[in-house]
C-alpha cells in the first residue's frame, strides 16, 4: 500500500514540473522579444516602435512629422527693404522740369530747366538730400544768355503714406549765375533753398512729384529772394 502512495506522489510531482515549464518566462538575453510581444530587432517594423507609435497618436495635420518635400515646397518670403515702421526703399531719385523766377539789382529773368535730386533715408521719416537745378533764360547784355545753376545739400523730412508722401527740406549750397555783370562781381554765391512738395506713389518704384522752393542768394553784393517750382517723376530703389 505504501508503494502505491509513493508512486502516485511521484506522478503528481512530474506533472506539476511539466506544467511549470509551459509557463516559463523567456530568458532576458533574448532581445528579439519586446514588452508587447513583438520583435524589436533592428530593421523590423514593429507596431510598438517609438516612431510608429508616436505617429499613430499624432493627428495627421499636425505637421510634426511632415516630409522634407512638403517643407521645401513652401516658397521663401519675398525680400523686403525694411526700416523704421514700414517696408520701403531707401533711395529716391527725382527728375523733372523746373521753372525759376530770378530777380536781382542787375537783371531779372524767367528760366526753364531740369531739377535732379537724390535722397537717402536713414529711417521712415528722415532723409539726406542732394539737389541740382540747371536752367536757361533769355539773352541780355549784348546777346549773353542767362544761365542758372543751383546746387544744395541738406536734411529732408517726409511722411511716407500709402499713396501721398508730403515732404519738406532745408538745403544749403551755392549758386552759379551767368552772365557776368559789370563791376567785377563774382558769378558764384552762397544760396539757401527752403521748401517742400508731395509725391504720389503710382507704382512701388515710381512716383509723381510736385515741388516749390524759396531760394535766397547773395550775388552782386546784395541779397536775392527768388522762387522756383516744378514737377517730375521719382524712382525708388
Amino acid at each position: 500500500m505504501a508503494k502505491l502512495w509513493i508512486a502516485a506522489a511521484l506522478l503528481l510531482g512530474m506533472s506539476c514540473a511539466a506544467g511549470a515549464q509551459d509557463f516559463a518566462v523567456p530568458p532576458a538575453s533574448d532581445s528579439r522579444v519586446s514588452a508587447g510581444g513583438a520583435s524589436s530587432s533592428p530593421g523590423t517594423n514593429s507596431l510598438f516602435s517609438t516612431n510608429t507609435y508616436a505617429e499613430a497618436l499624432m493627428p495627421a495635420d499636425s505637421g510634426v512629422f511632415s516630409s522634407a518635400d512638403d517643407a521645401s515646397s513652401v516658397p521663401p518670403p519675398a525680400p523686403k527693404f525694411l526700416y523704421g515702421s514700414r517696408d520701403d526703399y531707401r533711395f529716391q531719385l527725382g527728375v523733372g522740369y523746373e521753372f525759376v523766377r530770378f530777380r536781382s539789382a542787375a537783371f531779372d529773368a524767367n528760366l526753364h530747366g531740369l531739377h535732379t535730386s537724390l535722397t537717402y533715408y536713414t529711417n521712415d521719416w528722415f532723409g539726406v538730400e542732394g539737389s541740382v537745378v540747371g536752367a536757361f533764360g533769355p539773352t541780355i547784355f549784348a546777346n549773353d544768355r542767362t544761365k542758372y545753376l543751383l546746387y544744395t545739400f541738406g536734411p529732408k523730412i517726409v511722411w511716407r503714406g500709402h499713396r501721398w508722401e508730403p515732404w519738406s527740406h532745408a538745403l544749403f549750397g551755392g549758386l552759379h549765375m551767368i552772365p557776368q555783370v559789370a563791376g567785377g562781381f563774382s558769378k558764384n554765391a552762397f544760396a539757401m533753398q527752403l521748401g517742400g512738395g508731395a509725391d504720389y506713389r503710382y507704382l512701388p518704384q515710381l512716383s509723381f512729384r510736385f515741388n516749390a522752393d524759396y531760394v535766397r542768394s547773395q550775388l552782386y553784393s546784395t541779397s536775392q529772394n527768388n522762387f522756383q517750382f516744378g514737377a517730375g517723376v521719382v524712382f525708388q530703389f
